[in-house]
């Protein structure tokens, strides 16, 4: 496993017909931390991570790994593990059986086969027909053949997809200890608070576009509101005639507003404040709001 790669989407955009999929879209993954797609069902995820892995050609712009398009790198298996579909397996073969002839077509070791059905925690099921597997066996199945060649860089669409509760911990687990690695590891999911406790970085699509790239802990410190308290609310609010503007508790809760700006019209207005704050952001609302109220285009 080398690692050091990246990913870099730079432009990309893909149109099915009259439908504009993704427009113009631009982001880096960086190795060495987890890295979470995020956005609603239908804001291009899924048409990103295909272009990534050369299964969708771009109407303009690149999508490549460690500077390369995915059908140009030598032994692609040893350098991109991905996981698109958890149901792409022949229902009668068995996950040992599975992994043995990816493992024989690629020309890797069939050594590896047992070590990656322990590490996935299949060891007991693997002589059984991948058939009869429920949905979160075979999310697990899809993680061991993404990790077949060892790759430094693992593309996962909704990973956390058929997981319970126990699963979800031990998925996330799994993807911090490879991301320390050195690896590049990128997951998407149109659920945040399924990856929350998961990803160290975000990058953040709707409608094909993006809304917002960086830490998770700058996303979670991002203010929705103003919280203000003054002698004189009916003043403040003829300052803040631009915001919409709430009573709770005895204080005015200025919506979109930082606290910057509400001190500043209040100084401007010689408005005595005996209380100002930002309220403290609910992420999961935020996240909504932030991939509705993105303007125009079109889904896919």
């Amino acid at each position: 496993m080398t690692a050091g790669h990246r990913i870099d989407v730079t432009g990309l955009t893909k149109r099915f017909g009259d439908v504009t999929a993704l427009d113009d879209l631009t982001f880096s993954v960086v190795p060495g931390v987890v890295t979470g797609f995020l956005g609603p069902n239908g804001a291009g995820k899924t048409t990103t991570l295909r272009c990534l892995l050369g299964l969708v050609t771009p109407t303009s712009g690149t999508a490549t790994v460690d500077g390369r398009a995915y059908r140009d790198l030598p032994n692609p298996l040893s350098h991109v593990g991905a996981a698109l579909e958890a149901s792409d397996f022949h229902p009668g073969r068995t996950a040992q059986a599975h992994l043995q002839v990816m493992a024989l077509a690629a020309g890797l070791p069939p050594a590896r086969v047992g070590a990656l059905l322990e590490q996935v925690g299949l060891t007991e099921f693997g002589d059984r027909r991948v058939g009869g597997y429920s949905l979160g066996m075979r999310q697990r199945l899809a993680l061991a053949q993404a990790l077949l060649g060892d790759p430094p860089v693992l593309i996962l669409d909704e990973p956390a997809n058929g997981l319970d509760p126990a699963g979800i911990a031990w998925l996330r687990q799994l993807l911090r200890a490879l991301a320390r690695e050195g690896r590049t590891v990128l997951i998407s999911s149109h659920v945040l608070s399924e990856v929350q406790q998961t990803v160290d970085e975000v990058v953040v699509i709707a409608r094909g576009r993006l809304v917002r790239q960086g830490s998770l802990a700058s996303l979670e410190a991002c203010p929705t509101a103003a919280l203000v308290r003054t002698p004189t609310p009916d003043l403040l609010r003829e300052a803040l005639t631009a915001y919409a503007v709430q009573d709770v508790d005895g204080r005015l809760r200025v919506e979109g507003a930082t606290t910057d700006a509400v001190g500043h019209l209040a100084h401007a207005r010689g408005i005595e404040l005996h209380e100002l704050a930002a309220e403290a952001s609910d992420l999961e609302r935020l996240f909504l709001e932030m991939t509705t109220e993105t303007p125009g285009g079109d889904a896919a």
